[in-house]
């Protein structure tokens, strides 16, 4: 019995040594498609060449470019002419016993905007174009952002992994093992039971983990145009020293995110537009101008007329008040949202920042000694079990510790590298480099 019992001690014990050497594997592995190893940098390149977002918005740009030259172009001149057609002689424009035939009638109008309605107009198209430019900036930043903090994420999920993977292959063998000794009569059947209740415990929280890195793989393979068949393998998985961060001052963190922000920029030319938008809606109650030569051969008071024609609308009804009125209240309105805007930029980066200082408090020295400390506990932990010096609870105790403490530091880790990517999104720049 004790020949028995030692050798599968010793069964369960190789399994878990050799269950803690393994390797974090990846799904991608199993499914037998292609791995693409990430980091943010190789990331952020791929995405500025292939997100299909960011090209489409590229567009704005340039067709707001095209409508600066369509604004600056005159209306077209208008031609109107008559010929006589009822004697079925179209061309005749002769003189026949003193008396001339065909007549031939020309008019010319040309329609003259005042009021430099043409000039502003274009002001208002130029506008357009630098909103176009932030505004694609914005998209940018907020795409950027969440590409990071996915591969963040996905990172976190796939350390996790291995951690699930490893405690399984032990658990498979303990299992198997026990299975075994059940049928000797060597452990109770609660015991055997307690075993298979935390493998399954364990494959539950991996299926959850791959279902978490599925969407996460969907989401970057959008954001980078991958193919399919593509599994990402994400290398962002370190924690960021403390002394850069540590250098952060709240107030230069500030003053930078409000001279940076493009959805500020964005704003304050909206506030610009708005303004120019006004003095557009005034030069549009003045009246334009249609000048008009033309020339009668022989249909006016004299043959070969030649005359000027100049109208233009009378102002009597339509003054443009209700849109002038409307450009200014919208000017204000823009006013506010600025302002508005501001102050919520502010308190972006102060909450970012506190995040950030938070979660790089806790990677302090006593933090990483403990994840030293577990690891060598946890083969001391498999030593004294093999010797029975520890119950199996208690070792089913420190197996679940080991699993929470191990998740936990690099759920730290991506809490950390997620808040730093908050912070660069909330100033748009790159303060620290993930």
């Amino acid at each position: 019995m004790k020949l028995l019992l030692s050798g599968c001690f010793l069964l369960w014990s190789t399994g878990i040594l050799i269950g803690l050497a393994i390797p974090s594997s990846l799904s991608a592995q199993e499914t037998g498609i292609d791995t693409l190893h990430l980091d943010i940098s190789k990331a952020k390149a791929i995405f500025l060449q292939r997100n299909l977002t960011l090209l489409a918005n590229q567009y704005n740009i340039d067709i707001s470019k095209a409508q600066v030259e369509q604004a600056k172009v005159w209306d077209n001149p208008i031609l109107n002419t008559d010929q006589n057609v009822y004697d079925g002689k179209f061309f005749r424009h002769t003189t026949e016993n003193g008396v001339q035939y065909g007549q031939v009638y020309i008019e010319v109008q040309q329609l003259i905007r005042t009021a430099g309605k043409i000039k502003k107009g274009t002001q208002l198209a130029r506008d357009n174009v630098l909103n176009n430019e932030a505004a694609f900036k914005d998209v940018m930043r907020n795409l950027k952002y969440l590409l990071t903090t996915d591969l963040n994420n996905l990172s976190q999920l796939q350390q996790t992994a291995g951690i699930f993977q490893a405690e399984m292959h032990t658990m498979q063998v303990l299992v198997k093992g026990m299975d075994e000794m059940l049928k000797t009569g060597d452990v109770s059947r609660k015991e055997n039971i307690r075993i298979k209740a935390v493998l399954f415990s364990l494959q539950n929280d991996y299926a959850d983990n791959i279902r978490q890195q599925v969407d996460l793989q969907k989401e970057i393979g959008q954001l980078l145009q991958l193919k399919e068949d593509v599994w990402v393998v994400a290398d962002a998985g370190q924690p960021l020293p403390a002394e850069r961060i540590n250098q952060l001052r709240i107030g230069d963190l500030r003053d930078l995110a409000l001279q940076n922000r493009p959805d500020l920029q964005l704003s304050k030319g909206q506030q610009v537009f708005q303004q120019h938008n006004i003095a557009y809606q005034k030069a549009l109650a003045v009246p334009d101008i249609t000048i008009s030569p033309e020339y009668d051969r022989l249909n006016s008071y004299v043959p070969n007329y030649v005359g000027l024609g100049i109208s233009l609308p009378l102002p009597l009804f339509n003054r443009n008040k209700g849109n002038i009125r409307a450009a200014e209240l919208t000017a204000k309105q823009a006013d506010l949202l600025v302002i508005q805007l501001q102050d919520q930029v502010g308190k972006e980066v102060l909450a970012a920042w506190q995040k950030l200082k938070n979660a790089t408090a806790l990677f302090d020295n006593e933090n990483t000694q403990l994840k030293d400390d577990y690891e060598s506990l946890m083969k001391n932990m498999t030593e004294s079990y093999q010797r029975r010096e520890v119950s199996l609870i208690e070792f089913i105790d420190f197996f679940d510790a080991y699993k929470d403490t191990r998740t936990k530091q690099y759920q730290q880790i991506a809490n950390q590298r997620n808040a730093v990517a908050e912070l660069n999104y909330s100033i748009h720049q790159d303060i620290i480099q993930l």
